[in-house]
């Protein structure tokens, strides 16, 4: 969920109001990714369904991603000439990346769910998906990156509130939920919500289900949970405070791998837009400040948001030459980068030195020895396998960044329903969570992200919310 401001605490309360305003048998609160899908879902399967959203015009993490959303077996990929990927090639490669520590069974299911649910939203709501083939993301065995054409998460939003509206899905703007009403039973019964104003309204449903995801934006719980972040730049929505958690905790809801979350080594300095691990896979390098590499780049973007801070002024310079700057244009983050003015473009390496500040002999070892790697003929210390890509060649581009925590990864526990669980095993009759709001599949390491876990989970968990939440509508 969105919001730029801190509002009063999230809450709990055993009051049950009386007269609500509104009544529904499935009630969202969020209007990202998830939350749209769930109540695309619950509303195929006869549901009455209200989304309420605390922002004026939705926008979250869903639109400052990539957009981009790994699925194996879906008809898109097949169209792709890809017919050897399936779920448990999928499922190997998520704990592969997580060192066999994320939630088996999560895992399991995402990865079984979120082909159909890719196909689903294409079927039936005219979602148009293109699979990115000219590079693999690091982990990912196959190609399955999937992206509506205009390969940015705004515009995946922005095909999803149509969907919504076509669907005649009321979505409630500026509603911000703070208090969930539970019976003895805890069946949550009604939700309070802040309205523009200091006004107040009740929505009463039969079915809640959290997408409002995680708590990034909340430094508290952010220090209190993943220390080694804590004063990290966080380029996630402001919104995103942790009200599931805080709602989970009041109320003894099981909470998982809270430490997990996601991280990105490569955000342009200070212009605050991101840049493509694509380049990084595709034979770009970065150097600290005294023009070295300082790790492997294949390793994967997140964590290297961990080596970048830890480098000299937490900064790094990404190092390309033309074909990769070409090969960026088909990145709208990376144009948006160019307009911005944050690339900057040196016709040799004294230049480059010129244009970064960096030191000439150190780029010039750097450029040289990387060279030797690709053609073979010495190895990379950190473990890169630089062969089959060329060396970097003049012109040369430059781009300063920084590391930063994106959004948070751990969250309430859920069953295969998504069914938020309690602490000692039993579950909660109604309440549902999903996307951020719930425990993911990357494992309580910031290491443990496999490239698009975030919008996996999203989509496959919140179709499953949705339906789930629909089925107790009688």
């Amino acid at each position: 969920m969105s919001g730029a401001t801190m509002a009063a605490a999230p809450a709990i309360s055993r009051e049950i109001p009386a007269a609500p305003d509104i009544e529904t048998d499935v009630l969202v609160i969020g209007a990202g990714a998830c939350g749209l899908t769930a109540a695309l879902a619950a509303h195929d399967a006869g549901a009455e369904v209200v989304v309420v959203e605390r922002d004026a015009s939705p926008s979250g993490s869903t639109s400052m991603s990539s957009g981009f959303i790994p699925a194996p077996a879906t008809a898109a990929q097949r169209a792709a000439g890809i017919s050897d990927d399936d779920a448990g090639r999928f499922a190997a490669d998520i704990q592969a990346k997580a060192k066999g520590t994320a939630n088996e069974a999560l895992v399991a299911l995402a990865a079984r769910e979120i082909g159909p649910a890719l196909d689903w939203l294409a079927d039936a709501h005219g979602l148009e998906w293109q699979v990115l083939t000219d590079f693999l993301y690091p982990g990912h065995s196959r190609h399955r990156m999937h992206a509506v054409p205009e390969r940015t998460g705004e515009a995946l939003l922005a095909r999803l509130i149509a969907a919504v509206e076509a669907a005649g899905i009321p979505l409630v703007t500026e509603a911000h939920a703070q208090v969930l009403h539970l019976d003895e039973a805890g069946t949550v019964r009604a939700v309070t919500l802040a309205r523009p104003g200091g006004g107040r309204e009740t929505i009463a449903c039969k079915a809640l289900v959290l997408a409002c995801n995680g708590y990034g934006g909340n430094p508290e719980l952010v220090a209190r949970f993943i220390p080694g972040m804590a004063g990290a730049l966080y380029y996630g929505h402001a919104g995103n405070t942790g009200d599931a958690v805080l709602w989970g905790e009041a109320m003894g809801a099981a909470r998982w791998q809270l430490s997990g979350c996601q991280g990105h080594g490569s955000l342009a300095h200070p212009h605050g837009v991101l840049i493509s691990w694509a380049l990084m896979m595709e034979g770009a390098i970065q150097v600290n400040a005294e023009g070295r590499r300082f790790s492997n780049e294949h390793g994967g973007y997140s964590e290297q948001a961990v080596n970048v801070l830890a480098q000299p002024g937490g900064i790094a310079w990404n190092i390309l030459d033309g074909r990769l700057h070409a090969f960026a244009q088909g990145f709208p983050d990376y144009r948006d980068a160019v307009a911005a003015g944050a690339i900057r473009e040196a016709q040799d390496i004294p230049t480059l030195a010129a244009a970064t500040g960096l030191a000439e002999s150190a780029l010039r070892e750097t450029l040289e020895t990387t060279a030797e790697f690709a053609a073979g003929r010495k190895a990379d210390p950190f473990g890169r396998d630089f062969t089959g890509r060329p060396s970097l060649q003049a012109p040369f581009y430059a781009v300063k960044v920084t590391g930063a925590l994106f959004h948070t990864q751990g969250g309430l526990g859920i069953d295969e329903s998504a069914r938020v669980l309690a602490e000692d095993g039993s579950t909660f009759p109604n309440l549902f969570a999903a996307g951020g709001a719930a425990c993911g599949v990357s494992g309580p390491d910031i290491s443990g992200y496999l490239s698009g876990n975030g919008l996996l989970t999203a989509i496959a968990f919140g179709r499953i919310a949705g339906n789930s939440a629909a089925s107790l509508r009688h």
